[in-house]
């Protein structure tokens, strides 16, 4: 897959190193790893809670267009995924 442009069938899951939890003490989701956490925002959380290897990119923009009441998330998810996909937290089943 062309790291550039993610693949709508891909699914994408959180990448072996890393976990993904809410921590009520920093009121968010973080993405834990043996060096630290990264505080994540409430977008950046929806999306990774939804990449678990089974959901392809197109199903996890249509729940959070769901969930949010809302169209046009699919260049805001890319854009997410193709930093999350850099920055090793995610990988594509």
């Amino acid at each position: 897959m062309n790291d550039a442009n993610p693949n709508l069938s891909g699914c994408p899951r959180v990448n072996d190193g890393f976990r993904l939890q809410w921590e009520p003490a920093q009121d968010c989701h973080v993405l834990l790893y043996p060096e630290g956490m990264v505080k994540l925002n409430l977008s950046a959380g929806e999306i990774l809670k939804r990449c678990d290897g089974k959901r392809s990119v197109a199903d996890i923009v249509v729940e959070l267009e769901q969930a949010f009441l809302t169209t046009g998330l699919l260049d805001e998810t890319l854009a997410f995924l193709h930093l999350a996909r850099q920055n090793k937290w995610v990988t594509w089943s």
